[in-house]
């Protein structure tokens, strides 16, 4: 199948993906007084005298704005918010289909950090949660660091911590597959951008302690003097043995390969040189580091990818919409660690042991049991560490 012309021609028949539909029905003059005037200025004073009554009364309690400048779309990189705008759609549609939760596309027409900041803020009392979603590193880190000091509302980046709390997933079931433990393996991450530097501080929380970043000059180690901040806070918290090199020095005995970088980068022969029964999450799209079969003559025994048409794939569709579901049903004020880090849990222990397998290490996309469990586990772990409102 052409999903491209397939894409071009839904798109165009429908004029995008997503619309409003009406909750009440407004057929009579009765219905037309309670939906709005005079009937409408009722949960407006009470609203007033208690702001808390705006979850009561609106819709602002399943409702998240999805939030893009278009600074890093998929693959095309900075395509500006009108070309972003599909995705987005795409997105809402998402949140609903697989979590129940509303969402609307949000594309601002602001490149600096302060821009996004500022318009995520002004917006923020309309809705229950901010997804924010590709915008480009570094200022992905600013935006949603203040986003989330500043406002009383979860925000999340996507593109950081739903792909970190998967792959989080995946590999807590690959590591059971092999026998191995977080804390015991010696993992190689190529890649250190926005969802790269996730994945690790994601890795860290469940317990891992031999990580080490790779980007395109090389490791990252202490005094490495990175350009890019996130990088040279990589070089102190990871890297314990401060080895140095490119990734073929970093892969020598290595446990576990994770990339979200670029095609090709992975090759046999260097998977060869990698611990036995090692593991390999190969994650750029829609070419992977190396292809499954490469990395099997390689002797790798796990293998996944960001692709549907082999087996693991890394979806983000198995975090974010129950997540968020999770979050907004206890008014979370805040997406925490604890938080993360049960959802990557909820998602993993869906595969039994009986079913876990190479082959088999996370839910497909379309397993109805995921955003349950995972938004009960958010729920649970909200109300456990004092961020749940309800």
């Amino acid at each position: 199948m052409d999903y491209n012309k397939a894409a071009l021609e839904m798109h165009e028949t429908h004029k995008g993906k997503v619309g409003i539909v009406s909750k009440v029905e407004v057929a009579t003059r009765d219905d037309l007084s309670t939906a709005y005037t005079p009937g409408v200025a009722e949960p407006c004073r009470k609203i007033k005298e208690n702001p808390e009554d705006v979850y009561k009364y609106t819709f602002k309690g399943n409702m998240v704005a999805v939030v893009s400048n278009g600074t890093a779309v998929l693959g095309l990189g900075d395509i500006g918010p009108e070309a972003g705008l599909p995705v987005m759609e795409g997105k809402a549609v998402l949140f609903k289909e697989f979590g129940g939760v509303d969402a609307f596309p949000i594309c601002i027409d602001a490149h600096d950090a302060a821009g996004v900041i500022a318009a995520c803020k002004a917006i923020a009392p309309t809705f229950g949660g901010i997804n924010l979603e590709d915008i480009k590193s570094p200022e992905c880190f600013e935006i949603e660091e203040t986003l989330e000091r500043e406002l009383d509302i979860p925000v999340f980046h996507d593109d950081q911590h739903g792909t970190a709390i998967v792959v989080t997933a995946a590999l807590i079931n690959a590591l059971r597959v092999v026998g191995k433990k977080m804390e015991d393996v010696h993992i190689v991450l190529n890649g250190p951008g926005a969802a790269g530097t996730a994945i690790i501080k994601m890795l860290m929380t469940a317990g891992a302690k031999d990580i080490i970043a790779v980007d395109q000059f090389g490791t990252l180690y202490k005094g490495c003097n990175s350009a890019e901040a996130h990088k040279n806070w990589l070089g102190e918290m990871t890297n314990p043995r401060q080895i140095k090199g490119g990734l073929k020095e970093a892969l020598e005995g290595a446990d576990v390969f994770i990339g979200v970088s670029r095609p090709g980068i992975l090759t046999t022969e260097l998977c060869k040189t990698m611990n036995k029964d090692a593991i390999v999450f190969a994650m750029a799209n829609p070419t992977p580091e190396i292809m499954p079969d490469e990395a099997k003559a390689g002797g790798v025994r796990v293998i996944a990818t960001g692709r549907s048409d082999f087996p693991n794939q890394v979806n983000n569709v198995l975090c974010f919409p129950g997540l968020f579901k999770g979050a907004l049903s206890v008014r979370a004020r805040d997406i925490n660690n604890e938080m993360k880090l049960a959802a990557a849990y909820a998602i993993a222990d869906l595969i039994t042991d009986a079913d876990r397998s190479e082959e088999n290490i996370i839910p497909g996309a379309f397993d109805p049991r995921v955003a349950e469990a995972v938004a009960n586990a958010v729920a649970k772990a909200a109300r456990e560490t004092g961020v749940a409102k309800s």
